[in-house]
């Protein structure tokens, strides 16, 4: 069953490598089980398919991926959790029983706060070492809110931006090739971004002020300028012009571009300000290391 997954290589890779993945594959799969083969017969299909598309391991693409999809997914859990904060204080303001409050949800609201806990879930699971299972529930968290999104309508002003987010954010997460998935010291800064994203939004959410350590948390902007600044400071500790960086928070920016369009109330103002911010922020970057090599 392999020789035809084996066209699903380019041409060329196949004339190179093509026998010896036929040989591999028989030899791995000679005594699974019909259910094992299959999943085997799948994984093939899905590194021919990367090989194809040059989202492997080896290509440029594939590590691009690679450095994104961590940050894509905390910023999917940054969105998720400002909106389950925002639920629960609701909940506990509000003179009505919590009891009361909950029997009165509808089947959307419902089903968003569920997806929502997915994605925030599933997003410390993967970036606590358990990337499989922690995608799995990540991606599901996403993909239902697309879907919730399709056959109920918005919840807030956002329009089609926070499905198109949840989108894009799945379709980064998998881009990752398999083998550099889950890498410690990406997901450990993307678990920082994600808190100094979060706590801040939420701890001044809880009181009275407007502003966290001087800039403002309307609009979103916060947590863009978390994610623009964990670029610059991962460009700034690999000594590289920090073009890639910045084009990975960029990729993973969706969820948080969605949080501010919806917060502004539809306004593209506060998007637009933050997409320049990622530039500017990537300018700096650039002319800093160029500072730094003349030294």
């Amino acid at each position: 069953m392999s020789d035809p997954l084996v066209r699903l290589y380019p041409a060329a890779y196949r004339a190179a490598h093509g026998q010896e993945i036929i040989d591999v594959h028989r030899e791995m799969t000679a005594e699974l089980s019909r259910p094992a083969r299959l999943r085997a017969d799948a994984d093939l299909a899905a590194h021919a398919l990367r090989v194809r598309l040059r989202l492997d391991s080896a290509s440029p693409a594939g590590r691009f991926f690679a450095l994104a999809a961590p940050f894509a997914l905390a910023a999917g859990a940054v969105d998720s959790g400002l909106q389950l904060a925002r639920w629960y204080a609701g909940l506990v303001l509000s003179p009505a029983p919590v009891r009361v409050q909950l029997s009165a949800m509808d089947g959307p609201w419902a089903l968003y706060m569920l997806f929502s806990l997915l994605v925030c879930v599933g997003t410390v699971t993967a970036l606590t070492g358990r990337w499989g299972p922690g995608v799995g529930m990540a991606v599901c968290g996403l993909l239902g809110s697309a879907l919730r999104w399709a056959v109920g309508g918005h919840l807030y002003d956002e329009g089609a931006t926070a499905p198109l987010a949840a989108l894009l954010t799945v379709a980064v997460v998998l881009a990752c090739p398999p083998d550099r998935r889950g890498d410690r010291r990406l997901s450990a800064a993307a678990g920082v971004m994600a808190a100094v994203a979060w706590f801040p939004v939420v701890a001044v959410r809880a009181g009275t002020y407007t502003r966290a350590f001087g800039v403002t948390t309307d609009y979103g902007a916060w947590p863009m300028l978390v994610l623009a600044f964990t670029g610059a400071a991962l460009a700034l500790r690999a000594r590289s012009p920090g073009l890639r960086e910045t084009g990975a928070m960029a990729v993973a920016s969706p969820p948080l571009v969605a949080h501010s369009y919806a917060t502004a109330w539809g306004d593209l103002r506060p998007v637009l300000g933050a997409l320049l911010l990622l530039s500017v922020v990537a300018a700096l970057t650039a002319s800093l290391q160029a500072v730094r090599r003349r030294r």
